[in-house]
């Protein structure tokens, strides 16, 4: 798993229970894993088709640093499939793990399309 980027959690990101939002988490998590999806397949125009098996393991607070790390998982001709994990940059320890984000390359009318990357049958 390579972790790519960092997010400050601020007193603003913060839940009654004061940790960590867990849709502000997402939020960032999607827009992260948009990016390393873009990176991989080559693409301008891609959507998140699915993000599935979200697991929140400990809370983050304010004053935290986490990073995002991303896995490549598997690739089809308009689609990528990727693993996340959000760690506690001090302590290491996880913050949430999801098993599944799906992006896939789409036109101008929001149609799926093969995207840039050649992908290799098995």
């Amino acid at each position: 798993m390579k972790y790519l980027s960092r997010r400050l959690v601020k007193p603003d990101h913060l839940n009654p229970a004061n940790t960590l939002f867990g849709g502000q988490l997402l939020s960032w998590l999607d827009e992260e894993a948009a990016i390393f999806a873009a990176c991989q397949m080559k693409s301008e125009r891609h959507v998140t088709k699915l993000i599935a098996e979200i697991n929140f393991i400990t809370p983050a607070r304010a004053g935290d640093v986490l990073e995002f790390g991303f896995e490549l998982i598997s690739m089809g001709h308009s689609s990528i499939t990727v693993r996340a994990k959000v760690r506690n940059k001090v302590s290491l320890l996880p913050v949430v793990t999801v098993e599944k984000l799906v992006f896939v390359h789409v036109n101008e009318k929001g149609l799926p399309t093969p995207h840039g990357m050649r992908v290799y049958a098995a």
